[in-house]
């Protein structure tokens, strides 16, 4: 209510609680010159209406006024109010004038929606980067420890021979080195990473960035891929570019945020922090996180001298395993061409094939896009 009135107004006989005692005493009350006076059988006060609470319009109800003592004014008419308000010459604010228009309800409803699906197309993501840049390195790693702690439920150590791990490991060693020696000369410091290979029936052909560097290969891709140790390099540059970008991190910020709002509106806090790590070990990244990972494996490849070109085969592959599921997983003899049985249509979603993560490689954006890209950077 706007404190700065001049104009007094005519009395208005309300019922007046002194804050002591539950009897109510009838007074009448006038605004003269920003003060509020009441007057009736031994009560004779003058309080600054600046330091009345005074109650906001509405179309049903009493008016009740609290006073800086405790007391208060009630009135169960509320037309009678709203005038004696009204002559005092005090004015509404704007909130409560939207509030009596269904048209300011509805343009403020818009605006609301508006707003908040510009913050979480725009505005979520650009803080989730924005507080990634700056997140310790040390809350990263405890985070990814985490998060690896509940994916080994998932996991069991590697089924491919030593050899064949040895060959992926070195492969990737040297493309490794030899990036992080461009990115040196360009000024750039490549984040820690570790690689750790898994078989696991439950994540099938996968490759996963988790937070704090630690990739993780599945056995199955080296299976799907034939242990094409190109493919395998440029498999782990794109999850490189995950731990160079923070994505696990991003992600995690704004699963917090979205949680936080949540909980906020259902008064549950317990159950959005104690799902949050395996959320993040689940959930794909979004297409701007997948393009920056692509774009960030095409810098790697070529630092090591190798084809983006080579990116192509993985899909190529990723397209035969939905056609063939499991079978084409199988060792075969050296020189035999693997089993394709074309798998039934059951109406599954393609990512959904690939076991409780789905396909790291066949989600946002679309396949054909990607190789797209990869062919245009291999020009």
């Amino acid at each position: 209510m706007d404190d700065a009135a001049s104009v007094d107004s005519q009395a208005l006989t309300v019922r007046y609680f002194d804050g002591r005692s539950s009897r109510p005493r009838e007074v009448e009350a006038r605004l003269v010159q920003a003060t509020l006076r009441l007057s009736g059988p031994d009560v004779d006060r003058t309080i600054e209406a600046r330091r009345v609470q005074w109650p906001e319009r509405t179309r049903r109800g009493p008016r009740i006024a609290q006073l800086p003592d405790g007391g208060s004014l009630q009135s169960d008419d509320g037309a009678a109010w709203d005038e004696w308000v009204r002559s005092a010459g005090h004015g509404e604010s704007v909130v409560v004038r939207l509030q009596q228009s269904w048209r300011g309800v509805l343009v403020s409803l818009l605006l609301l929606v508006v707003v908040s699906a510009a913050g979480y197309v725009w505005g979520l993501p650009w803080a989730a980067r924005a507080v990634a840049d700056r997140f310790p390195d040390g809350v990263e790693q405890q985070i990814g420890e985490t998060v690896l702690a509940q994916v080994d439920e998932f996991v069991k150590p590697s089924q491919l021979s030593a050899q064949e791990q040895q060959a992926i490991e070195q492969a990737w060693q040297r493309v490794l080195r030899a990036h992080s020696a461009a990115q040196a000369a360009r000024g750039v410091a490549v984040r820690p990473s570790r690689l750790l290979i898994r078989a696991s029936e439950d994540i099938g052909p996968n490759a996963l960035a988790l937070p704090g560097g630690t990739m993780l290969l599945t056995d199955d891709m080296a299976r799907l891929l034939q242990h094409d140790t190109e493919v395998i390099a440029g498999v782990l540059a794109h999850e490189l570019g995950h731990v160079q970008h923070r994505h696990g991190v991003r992600m995690l910020v704004q699963v917090g945020v979205l949680g936080f709002v949540t909980s906020t509106l259902w008064g549950d806090y317990s159950g959005v922090l104690a799902t949050v790590p395996l959320w993040l070990g689940q959930a794909h990244y979004s297409r701007e996180a997948e393009r920056e990972a692509d774009a960030y494996s095409v810098t790697v490849l070529r630092d090591a001298g190798l084809s983006p070109a080579v990116m192509t085969r993985l899909f190529e592959r990723f397209a035969l395993f939905k056609r063939c599921g499991d079978d084409i997983l199988k060792p075969v003899p050296a020189g035999s061409a693997p089993v394709c049985l074309p798998q039934p249509a059951s109406g599954e979603d393609d990512e959904e094939k690939g076991g409780f993560w789905g396909l790291g490689f066949a989600s946002h954006p679309a396949d054909e896009d990607r190789i797209a890209f990869f062919r245009d950077a291999a020009r």
